[in-house]
């Protein structure tokens, strides 16, 4: 059996939308990327495997959609997942410790604000030349953001949420430029788990700092 005779049928219409067939693919990305998300908002460990898992739904979703940059973000997810996965069960080291809730620092900022900027351009030019995306600076944009999010999620910086927020605003309009109406609804989804992860977040980051003031009172 080859690998095509494996992902064939879930690149098969499962029911349509405004015209759009909608594929298994698609349904299978939506239900694990909501649920990475919403786990993700309550911090539970469980959400680094099953966010692999919707990477590599998208991963085949977007290349058939032309979202090259998105598809190759996949692949880097996968990796950070990884990392991150290890990050949150050993504290940012080699100790026991669950790592705690933090602010993005000035300098983590500058870091970031430099690689998004260079990673957009870069993207941009790349997608324009040597693909046949319509869409390359939005691919590209979206591609920046997410790599920003995603390290401060894997670090528990508290602004990861904003950096998330931000790449929905554009991914909404986008992916339901592209036709990928369920996916642009999950978006919709993500926004709104988005803000009650920084809700929650930002709690825990009130309580971490409280005890700390205590431990040193």
């Amino acid at each position: 059996m080859s690998l095509a005779d494996i992902l064939g049928p879930l690149q098969q219409p499962l029911f349509t939308v405004l015209d759009t067939p909608v594929s298994w693919t698609e349904v299978l990305g939506f239900g694990s990327g909501a649920l990475c998300v919403w786990l993700v908002a309550r911090q539970h460990i469980a959400n680094w495997p099953i966010g692999i898992a919707n990477n590599l739904f998208f991963i085949l979703l977007f290349t058939q959609a032309g979202l090259y940059a998105d598809a190759g973000l996949q692949v880097v997810f996968i990796t950070l997942a990884v990392y991150g996965w290890w990050t949150w069960t050993h504290g940012g080291g080699p100790g026991p410790d669950v790592l705690p809730v933090r602010r993005t620092s000035r300098t983590e900022w500058t870091w970031l604000l430099a690689a998004g900027v260079v990673g957009t351009l870069g993207l941009t030019l790349l997608l324009d030349r040597a693909t046949d995306s319509s869409v390359p600076f939005w691919d590209a944009l979206t591609t920046a953001l997410s790599l920003t999010a995603t390290y401060g999620q894997c670090r528990k910086r508290l602004e990861s949420w904003w950096l998330w927020i931000a790449a929905d605003v554009v991914y909404i309009p986008l992916y339901a430029y592209k036709e990928l109406y369920l996916t642009s609804l999950l978006y919709a989804g993500f926004m709104t788990l988005c803000v009650i992860g920084l809700r929650n977040w930002s709690r825990d980051l009130i309580t971490h700092q409280r005890d700390l003031a205590v431990v040193r009172a």
